[in-house]
């Protein structure tokens, strides 16, 4: 299973960053083989559509899942085109989320808002 998650830092003890369209990177995190590949966001600095391209790059990348803390309409729209399954994140790191994942314990994702346009 390829799990996405965004954050600021490049390192599984780092924490799930709180935006996602504009979030300075995504973690892919395969759990079959434990491979971390970490994408630089390009749609961090655009001027609009931030969230759809962001759900775009993750849904190109093939994951099952995202764990973040909130997303916006758009990109929420493109996770249910792709077929990807949207978790609310917790309190810790990466790793500690992609664990409580692993046993089940998060939620599906239910804080979508309108987006923050032009930001």
């Amino acid at each position: 299973m390829k799990v996405a998650i965004p954050t600021e830092e490049k390192r599984l003890d780092a924490n799930v960053c709180t935006a996602f369209g504009r979030a300075p990177v995504f973690l892919i995190y395969d759990t079959d083989t434990e491979a971390e590949v970490y994408l630089d966001n390009p749609a961090q600095r655009t001027q609009g559509g931030a969230g759809v391209q962001a759900g775009q790059i993750i849904a190109d990348e093939r994951v099952d899942a995202v764990i973040a803390w909130r997303l916006g309409r758009n990109a929420a729209n493109v996770m249910q085109a792709a077929g990807i399954k949207t978790l609310g994140a917790r309190n810790g790191s990466l790793q500690a989320n992609i664990q409580a994942m692993l046993d089940d314990e998060l939620e599906i994702l239910g804080t979508i808002h309108a987006g923050f346009h032009r930001h």
